[in-house]
């Protein structure tokens, strides 16, 4: 879905509008609201003629919302189910997803650490390395190295990374996270350009040593899930 009109049902009933009344006053076909009720796209000239009956906006009734990203679903054992998960709805309790944890190291021992935009839904402005969900019909390698450009920028060489171990998690602290977490390690010595990444996740990067890193997490600007750094990634 690229559209929602979410807004405008809304703004209808902040109006005290029926969809009716909508349709009447603006002039619009029966199978155009059709259309609007199921978040299909409809012509200008229609949007038009609703904020001109509403006297609103384009942006009081209709909003952009991006296509969903679709996980493949896996059993405890990292086999396929077959079945497709919409990211941000309930996972079923014997669905697992995969993700990765990339850590990149430079030839000084040194760590690309990333801190996350402050309009990150969750642990916004903390430091962490980069991470994310494989998505459907990707394998954990190739998820490893698509996070890695979209979120820093950087395109890592394949033949440099080892995943150093697989953890499959399942609740942490009260959360159900059900998913199975590969953790990657690349040699890295190249630029790091923010202006090549391809999102807005992350607001700053920086090299650090383990020292510099414990003491982020010491003052709690570290992702506490990624303790495990100190125990079996820089060993």
């Amino acid at each position: 879905m690229a559209v929602s009109y979410k807004r405008l049902w809304k703004l209808l009933v902040d109006k005290e509008m029926s969809k009716s009344d909508l349709r009447k006053k603006a002039e619009i076909a029966p199978n155009t609201m059709t259309k609007l009720r199921r978040d299909k796209e409809v012509s200008l000239t229609i949007l038009s003629k609703i904020c001109k009956a509403l006297n609103s906006d384009f942006g009081d009734i209709v909003e952009y919302v991006p296509d969903a990203e679709i996980w493949d679903l896996y059993n405890e054992n990292r086999k396929l189910l077959g079945k497709d998960h919409v990211r941000g709805e309930q996972l079923p309790i014997d669905g697992y997803h995969l993700v990765v944890h990339v850590w990149i190291r430079n030839s000084k021992g040194e760590y690309l650490i990333s801190q996350r935009s402050a309009n990150r839904p969750t642990h916004p402005l903390m430091w962490e390395c980069v991470g994310g969900s494989v998505v459907k019909g990707e394998d954990s390698l190739p998820g490893a190295i698509r996070e890695v450009k979209e979120e820093v920028g950087v395109d890592l060489d394949p033949e440099n990374g080892q995943v150093l171990f697989t953890k499959t998690r399942k609740i942490i602290d009260g959360k159900i996270y059900n998913d199975i977490m590969d953790v990657w390690l690349f040699e890295y010595d190249g630029e790091v350009d923010l202006g090549n990444a391809t999102t807005d996740e992350v607001a700053q990067v920086a090299w650090m040593n383990r020292e510099q890193i414990k003491e982020l997490f010491e003052h709690n600007m570290f992702v506490e899930t990624l303790k495990y750094f100190f125990e079996r990634v820089d060993v």
